[in-house]
């Protein structure tokens, strides 16, 4: 089933070409370029978002994911060559993505 995903501003921004499957929006491209995690959150849910992708690790951390309406999923790094032979992991990650969950992906340091 297709999503919507944001992908964080830490993240390649070619990565959203290599999530077939999914429509995949940055951060920059909403105007949300900055925005705290909790602001960046609640705006992608209340835009209709069902992940969030990030490498954030301290995401989780900081946000109450409990009854939200979108997904975590946050990778262990946010070099290019790492997501980039890490993206068929992230693909299943964000595929098994339900509402309120959080999902870390190792994908290398």
């Amino acid at each position: 089933m297709s999503k919507r995903i944001l992908l964080d501003e830490n993240l390649p921004q070619k990565l959203r070409l290599l999530l077939v499957g999914h429509t995949v929006v940055t951060t920059a491209y909403q105007g949300w370029a900055g925005k705290s995690n909790g602001e960046l959150v609640t705006a992608a849910e209340a835009e209709g978002f069902d992940v969030i992708v990030t490498a954030d690790q301290g995401l989780n951390y900081q946000q109450n994911m409990s009854g939200r309406n979108i997904a975590l999923v946050v990778l262990s790094s946010n070099r290019s060559s790492l997501v980039t032979a890490g993206s068929p992991k992230i693909l299943k990650a964000i595929d098994a993505a339900q509402a309120s969950s959080f999902c870390f992906v190792d994908i290398g340091v």
